[in-house]
């Protein structure tokens, strides 16, 4: 009987890439997300529409009519909107020093800005003519409160984009590969040690790097063509275990690969298809794996073939992860749908290129 050797030490050893294993697996801290991030379409739509419908409230007060509170409204508006406006560009402009700042300095210096916006709003409407005497106090006042109220939603928004308060909800999709899809690859690579050692030690350097961006801790986005990368290596372990049972389709865009997405989010898409397209049937599927800049919007699309009958059906939890973390990275600037159509199942992602 042949004695047994040392298994390998990996102390001293080095990965491809030369990397040691302590480096595959600790990534550099993530950036906070911004309590000031204004700058987004959505955050802009939502507060406009937030300070209108204050606006409209506070005109129903001292109006019996509907066309004088139409009339008073639109006379506040031609003032509070600048304010508006004002406050989101100083927020957006300043957000990088606004950050720096303690919490506390953080929510007073959004307030005092706030402040300087009511006061705006109101020499506005008092040069106009359409306010005598001009309530300075007031609209300062009335300024700081509803910054206030707009700091606060964008607080809670950028606790919801922090991946520490998110990590229960995506561990699906950020801290775990499925169980049964880890065995397969290292009951197939066993079988390829003496076979093809080449092609075994390829199978789990592809391992080692999924798992590297698994648990590495999660950045706010990824490029597209990082997410890319990281779905070729998954299919190429995929592909020794399906063999011509697996057969994909890429048409990449290299235009397109600069495009933000948050971390892991392609990965669970394309695994999706495998589980559902090629697991349940006997001759396999096609997976088809495309991106395209079209203007100032990235379309990116995973197709495949779905078997009749065949396999289970899922739950649509990784795809309902996948639509909010889009969601919360892009805002309404992302658009995510999902169509079965002609034993075709595909998911079609827009974002900003």
């Amino acid at each position: 009987m042949p004695p047994r050797t040392a298994p390998p030490n990996f102390e001293d050893s080095t990965l491809r890439g030369g990397l040691t294993p302590a480096d595959e697996f600790e990534a550099p801290p993530p950036l906070p997300a911004s309590m000031f991030d204004a700058c987004h379409v959505g955050v802009v739509l939502r507060v406009v529409l937030f300070v209108e419908a204050v606006v409209g409230v506070g005109a129903m007060f001292g109006t019996t009519e509907p066309l004088d509170w139409l009339l008073r409204f639109s006379l506040l508006t031609g003032g509070v909107l600048p304010g508006t406006l004002a406050w989101l560009i100083a927020v957006c402009a300043l957000k990088g020093r606004l950050n720096q700042l303690e919490v506390f300095s953080q929510w007073l210096a959004g307030t005092v800005l706030g402040a300087g916006a009511g006061a705006y709003a109101c020499g506005l409407l008092a040069l106009m003519g359409l306010q005598q005497p001009a309530h300075w106090g007031a609209s300062a006042a009335a300024g700081a409160l509803l910054s206030a109220m707009v700091l606060a939603g964008l607080f809670w928004r950028t606790k919801a984009r922090t991946p520490a308060a998110t990590a229960a909800r995506l561990a699906e999709l950020q801290s775990r590969i499925r169980p049964h899809f880890l065995f397969n690859t290292l009951n197939s690579a066993i079988a390829l040690v003496r076979a093809e050692p080449a092609k075994a030690e390829t199978v789990l350097e592809d391992l080692s790097e999924l798992f590297r961006h698994a648990l590495a801790d999660p950045a706010e986005s990824v490029t597209l063509g990082q997410e890319i990368a990281l779905a070729q290596r998954y299919l190429e372990i995929e592909k020794i275990r399906f063999g011509d049972r697996l057969r994909v389709q890429w048409s990449l865009d290299a235009s397109a690969s600069e495009a933000r997405l948050p971390p892991l989010l392609l990965q669970p898409l394309v695994e999706n298809a495998v589980r559902h397209g090629v697991e349940p049937s006997a001759s396999g599927a096609e997976l088809r794996i495309s991106t395209l800049r079209r203007g100032s919007t990235v379309v990116v699309k995973v197709t495949n073939s779905c078997p009749a009958g065949a396999g289970e059906r899922g739950h649509g939890l990784a795809l309902a992860n996948v639509r909010e973390r889009l969601f919360l990275l892009h805002d309404v600037q992302s658009q995510f749908r999902t169509v079965l159509k002609d034993g075709l199942f595909q998911v079609r992602l827009e974002v900003p290129a």
